[in-house]
């Protein structure tokens, strides 16, 4: 009787579809719920989202409602799930990569790789350790030490760069130094991490050395493809909208083809089309008003409809009660305090031997930590292409949902509006003249 709830109907699709539309409908209600408790409490909206997948999975409502999971997300639908948020992620991720500017040639950009570079080693290096002494523990047996040692550094190694430019945005600092800083530095992190998971998933395939260096160049190809060949023939593209000042049908259709395109054949090569997202995003033109067309036409219904059905589907795979197990109670310790300190102490460092204050640089170091979408993204991947264990699993989701959330009050106590108003106003030397 489990079913009992649904009509009954002899048309298989009808029935299909009546389960998907109520799963969306409760879906987009819980993420709306939570995403504006989030704001009530001054954390960011994309927290409450990530919480709601969370609380419609085995945490929550499987606990309170045993058979809820198998009533209301059956496999079936689960499937359709997995299909609609793999290609929301692949929009999303495009529009993280129309966001990054990579082709200004400001010297002073050096800051800004100087800063990646010393956030993303640190917590890279520490999470890497955590991974290979933590091996036996929390590893599947198919996947090598050095394999599952990379992978947690990586995840840990992420910056929300999404999130990072939607804060500093609201508080009007994306154009002081501090802003353009953190954004550049964070875009640079993500697309190294990416990179990193890319070469994973190669080796990871067990298709031999040969297989997977062909995947590597394959990738390696693409990208050249995509960034020096591609992105010359979108140029018109790109001059009609900024004459224009709007994207048309026509302009719509070309750069939605170019991105599934792009993700068909990361996903054909092995490497997942999220990648192939982001790499066809770098390659859009360049210009303000072609990326400002393209976010307003994309992002809200991304960010509204497709989103929250990844934060469910990840949710449904969570189970964070068996976290406080005693088996994964210290791995998480390890795996937060990793991510935490490489990744805060390796970015405020750098922030005050540029000459920014202290307030500054530690306002820095707790933004970079937020993870957010980014590493949930990274680890889902992980879980579906068997580098990671569902136990593993839920310790990242947890550490995604942790660092997220102590970003802010970290910033606000460093920077109180007395002394963000000051940096929102000051004079200062851009690392970029524009960023996303």
């Amino acid at each position: 009787m489990e079913d009992s709830i649904f009509p009954a109907t002899v048309d298989e699709n009808l029935a299909l579809a009546i389960r998907i539309l109520l799963a969306l409908v409760i879906i987009l209600t819980m993420s709306a719920l939570c995403g504006r408790l989030a704001l009530v409490v001054r954390q960011p909206r994309v927290l409450g989202e990530m919480i709601s997948g969370i609380l419609l999975g085995p945490t929550l409502l499987g606990l309170m409602w045993p058979g809820s999971q198998n009533i209301l997300f059956p496999q079936e639908v689960k499937s359709v799930l997995y299909v609609l948020s793999t290609v929301g992620l692949t929009f999303y991720m495009f529009l993280v990569g129309v966001g990054v500017d990579h082709g200004n040639g400001d010297p002073r950009g050096k800051r800004a790789t100087l800063l990646a570079v010393s956030g993303m080693l640190p917590s890279l290096l520490l999470g890497a350790i955590v991974g290979f002494v933590s091996y036996r523990e929390l590893s599947g047996s198919d996947v090598t030490r050095v394999e599952f040692a990379l992978f947690l550094g990586g995840a840990l190694s992420l910056t929300a760069f999404p999130m990072l430019a939607r804060i500093l945005y609201e508080r009007r600092l994306q154009n002081s130094s501090l802003g353009r800083l953190a954004l550049v530095a964070a875009s640079i992190d993500d697309a190294a991490a990416w990179c990193l998971l890319a070469v994973l998933l190669s080796l990871h395939s067990g298709a031999g050395v040969w297989q997977s260096l062909w995947t590597i160049a394959s990738a390696g190809g693409f990208v050249v493809f995509m960034l020096f060949g591609v992105s010359r023939l979108l140029h018109p593209l790109g001059a009609r909208v900024a004459r224009r000042g709007a994207l048309g049908y026509d302009g719509m259709y070309t750069v939605v083809i170019v991105v599934l395109a792009s993700g068909l054949f990361t996903d054909y090569i092995g490497i997942y089309s999220v990648f192939g997202g982001f790499i066809a995003g770098l390659a859009m033109p360049r210009d303000r008003v072609f990326r400002e067309a393209l976010h307003s036409k994309m992002m809200d219904v991304v960010s509204v409809l497709l989103l929250p059905i990844f934060f469910a589907f990840s949710g449904l795979n969570t189970n964070l009660l068996g976290v406080v197990t005693p088996t994964l109670v210290l791995p998480f310790v390890a795996v937060l305090l990793a991510g935490f300190i490489g990744k805060f102490f390796g970015c405020a460092l750098p922030m005050r031997g540029f000459g920014f204050s202290w307030r500054e640089s530690y306002a820095v170091g707790g933004l970079m930590n937020a993870r957010g979408l980014m590493i949930l993204i990274f680890v889902n991947i992980g879980l579906s292409q068997g580098l990671i264990t569902q136990g593993l699993f839920s310790v990242l989701v947890l550490v995604a949902v942790v660092t997220t959330a102590v970003a802010m009050p970290i910033y606000r106590y460093a920077l109180p509006e007395w002394l963000e108003s000051g940096i929102s106003h000051r004079p200062e030397s851009p690392v970029l003249d524009q960023v996303a």
